[in-house]
C-alpha cells in the first residue's frame, strides 16, 4: 500500500518543494503558525527582559526594527542563523535555540514537511525539471525573480521567508557525508530569462560552479533530442540511509509523496532513462557555459 507522509492527494501546489513558488500561507496550517506565533512571544518576553528596543536589537542581528517587529508578531519566520544570534544577543542560554527544529519546520507547508526531513536525511536525491532550475540550485536573484512575477503579488514578508527557507535548504551541498544530488533539467529551463540577462547569467554562474562539486551531477536535455521519458513531467526521487525510496511529483492541481515498492522502483527506472538521453554531465557544463558566453 502506498503510504502519504502529511500528504493528502489534491493538495495544492503553491508552495511546491522543488519548484516553490511562495504562493502559500507565511506558517503552513494552525499549529505551525501556533508555533511561529509562541517563538515570536518569547523573543519578544526576552528582548524586553534585556533592556532593548526593537531598533536596537535589530541593529545587533543586521535587521530593521520593522522586521523584528515581524518576528515577533509570527508574521515571518527567522533562519535557524538569526535564532542563534538571537540566543546570543539576549543572553537566553539556548532557550530560543531549542525552538529551531519547530520554528524551520513550520516555514513549509504541511505536504513539504515530511519532505524538508527526508532532504536532510537522504543519501541520494535524483531530480528531473523541466519548468524552472531545481530550488537547490536557485541563486538568490532568480529566487527573487520568480516570486515577483507571482500574481496576485506577494507581500514582502512572505517573500524574504520563502527566499531564506530556500536558502536554508542549500546547506545540503556543504552536509559533511554529502548526499549524491543529480539534477537534470530541459534546456528550455536554462534559456528562459526571468528577471533579465544579469539574473540569467548569475544563475549559469552558479550552475557552472555547483555543477564542478564531487558529489553533484548536472545534465541537460536538449531541445533537439528526440527521446525524453520525462514528458509526463518533473518529479524527484529520495533515497533515505536506510535504503527505502520515496517518489515526490507535482502538477499544476496536486502533489504526491509515494513510497509504493513499484512506483518508486518505476520512477528510478524512468530518472535513469531520462539520464541516459540527455547530455552528459561533462558535455552540459561545456553547453551552459556556451549560453553564458552567447548572453
Amino acid at each position: 500500500m502506498t503510504e502519504r507522509l502529511e500528504i493528502e492527494a489534491g493538495v495544492s501546489l503553491g508552495d511546491g518543494w522543488a519548484s516553490d513558488d511562495g504562493s502559500g500561507p507565511r506558517a503552513a496550517d494552525k499549529t505551525s503558525q501556533g508555533v511561529v506565533t509562541a517563538f515570536g512571544q518569547t523573543m519578544k518576553t526576552l528582548r524586553l527582559r534585556a533592556g532593548l528596543d526593537r531598533a536596537e536589537f535589530g541593529k545587533r542581528l543586521g535587521y530593521s526594527a520593522a522586521t523584528i517587529a515581524s518576528f515577533e508578531q509570527g508574521r515571518r519566520i527567522p533562519s535557524s542563523r538569526t535564532i542563534d544570534r538571537a540566543d546570543e544577543v539576549l543572553g537566553a542560554e539556548g532557550l530560543l535555540c531549542l525552538w529551531k527544529e519547530q520554528v524551520e519546520r513550520a516555514q513549509y507547508p504541511v505536504f513539504f514537511q515530511g519532505m524538508a526531513t527526508l532532504e536532510k536525511e537522504c543519501i541520494e536525491l535524483l531530480m528531473y525539471d523541466a519548468h524552472v532550475i531545481n530550488g537547490l540550485l536557485q541563486t538568490e536573484e532568480y529566487m527573487r525573480s520568480l516570486l515577483a512575477m507571482r500574481r496576485p503579488p506577494l507581500d514582502q514578508d512572505t517573500v524574504e521567508q520563502r527566499v531564506a527557507a530556500r536558502l536554508a535548504r542549500q546547506d545540503i551541498f556543504d552536509r559533511r557525508l554529502a548526499p549524491l544530488l543529480s539534477f537534470v533539467m530541459d534546456e528550455a529551463v536554462l534559456r528562459h530569462r526571468y528577471g533579465g540577462k544579469g539574473v540569467l547569467r548569475g544563475q549559469l554562474e552558479h550552475l557552472l560552479l555547483v555543477g564542478h562539486k564531487r558529489n553533484v551531477e548536472i545534465q541537460v536535455m536538449p531541445l533537439e533530442c528526440e527521446d525524453n521519458a520525462g514528458v509526463n513531467g518533473p518529479f524527484t526521487v529520495v533515497t533515505r540511509k536506510d535504503g527505502k525510496k520515496f517518489v515526490y511529483a507535482e502538477n499544476h492541481a496536486n502533489s504526491t509523496l509515494d513510497t509504493d515498492p513499484e512506483q518508486t522502483a518505476l520512477a528510478a527506472a524512468r530518472y535513469g532513462i531520462i539520464r541516459s538521453q540527455a547530455l552528459t554531465p561533462r558535455e552540459s557544463l561545456d553547453f551552459i557555459e556556451g549560453l553564458l558566453g552567447a548572453l
